[in-house]
């Protein structure tokens, strides 16, 4: 056993010392003694640790929580790298109680094959020193949401998952595979031929690019379409093409190898420090103000053509989520218009000070105007306002020169600033749906 496992700190198994448990993502593992008998994995710590002081458990698992005499944890950034670690932790010390994971459980990859025409497939392992691929990807617990983006890729690049075979695939007959291998190979003309394989390795260098991270063409065409539907009150396409640009992002996302985790059970906390220097760094560049960021904020505004409209505050504290600090804001002004909604929340915001506590930072999304607006007003209690727009990340900063304010358009480098930053209003949006989406059911109920 790797040494910083054991010597992760131990709880004794009871009541009272799960009450103090993180609600983080992670790992927990139980021991016997200085055993290890079953490893877990968790969106929220606390509350499923909490839920093995059940008296109605099965058979096996009251045997497990029986023989344990402590349990231990490692926090992770999100719900994935939970599943990965605990998928790598119970295949290196498989624990009595655990259930080895078979191999079509195992997590799922892409992979571009290295050949003439190289296809696009998924696997359940990749063998790397075989050499028999130009990249692969992953791996990826879900496989409904890696089809989903392999779906996507198909409507927009074209790609072959066959073989050569002697007629046209049925995917080449509703234009998802072209051109096709098959039809390529069989063409006689030899100017043609080499012209449409030309074609055909082209899309798939996109697609490699894309899944490689570099997928802003995309991201753009797919809030296009999302604003677009809105625009023409088809809520229907224009979540099927908030479902794309979710899968997307869930399968380009930065992952830490389960490996990292396990050599440091302190990472995530290593993780946040550096993502909250980064943001640091960007704060005094601009503002001339030392401030620890313990508390940020982030407000998101959501509705339907002005209709249920409302507001989200999600928090951030010592740079992790903290919501038992969340607020929901139902908006009783001009419903219609997004300015005047902030302005509403805003000054609902500071009637709250005493009982919430002031911010150190606060993330508005939305670009110029809803950033200036919300400087006028925070602005004057010394705190800092950053916007957040979508299009390609953008911090919208307030620069003030000669008593004038100025609002700096900044690309967020792909650091850790940029990820905690997005992740912030990413909540915020997530949060103000969820409340949207509740008073939509109750007027359609009414």
């Amino acid at each position: 056993m790797i040494k910083t496992i054991s010597t992760l700190k131990k709880i004794k198994v009871s009541k009272a010392n799960f009450r103090n448990l993180p609600i983080n993502p992670g790992v927990y593992i139980f021991w016997e003694k200085e055993t290890v008998i079953y490893i877990g994995k968790a969106i929220n710590l606390k509350n499923r640790l909490k839920s093995y002081l059940q008296i109605n458990l099965n058979v096996k698992t009251k045997k497990m929580v029986d023989s344990a005499d402590n349990v231990s944890y490692i926090k992770v950034e999100s719900e994935l790298e939970a599943l990965l670690l605990e998928a790598f932790l119970i295949k290196k010390y498989q624990p009595k109680y655990n259930i080895i994971a078979k191999d079509d459980k195992n997590p799922l990859y892409i992979k571009i094959t290295k050949e003439k025409y190289p296809r696009i497939i998924t696997a359940r392992k990749v063998d790397e020193d075989k050499n028999d691929f130009i990249s692969f990807f992953g791996p990826f617990p879900s496989s409904t949401i890696v089809k989903d983006v392999l779906r996507l890729l198909r409507r927009n690049f074209s790609y072959s998952d066959h073989k050569i075979t002697n007629r046209a695939c049925l995917y080449s007959q509703i234009g998802l595979c072209d051109p096709c291998p098959s039809v390529i190979e069989k063409e006689t003309n030899l100017d043609i031929k080499k012209l449409l394989r030309k074609k055909y390795i082209s899309k798939i260098n996109i697609i490699n690019q894309i899944l490689k991270g570099n997928y802003r063409n995309i991201q753009r065409k797919l809030y296009v379409d999302i604003k677009k539907y809105s625009d023409k009150e088809d809520y229907e396409s224009a979540s099927s093409s908030k479902k794309d640009l979710n899968s997307l992002e869930y399968i380009t996302q930065p992952i830490v190898r389960p490996k990292y985790f396990s050599d440091n059970p302190n990472l995530t906390e290593d993780i946040v420090s550096d993502q909250l220097n980064n943001i640091s760094k960007i704060i005094y560049k601009y503002f001339n103000i030392k401030t620890i960021l313990k508390r940020i904020e982030c407000y998101d505004i959501s509705h339907i053509s002005g209709t249920n409209t409302s507001a989200s505050m999600v928090v951030f504290t010592n740079g992790k989520e903290d919501k038992k600090e969340y607020r929901h804001f139902k908006i009783n002004t001009d419903k219609n218009n997004d300015i005047s909604s902030l302005k509403e929340v805003a000054e609902r915001r500071i009637n709250n000070f005493k009982r919430w506590g002031i911010p150190n930072l606060i993330i508005v999304d939305g670009g110029k105007s809803q950033t200036k607006l919300f400087n006028e007003i925070f602005g004057k209690f010394k705190i800092i306002v950053l916007g957040i727009s979508k299009k390609y990340e953008t911090l919208i900063i307030p620069i003030k020169t000669d008593n004038r304010f100025d609002y700096k358009e900044y690309l967020l480098p792909n650091n850790s600033a940029k990820q905690l930053i997005v992740n912030i209003r990413n909540e915020a949006h997530r949060f103000a749906q969820r409340y949207h989406n509740m008073l939509v059911k109750k007027s359609l109920l009414k």
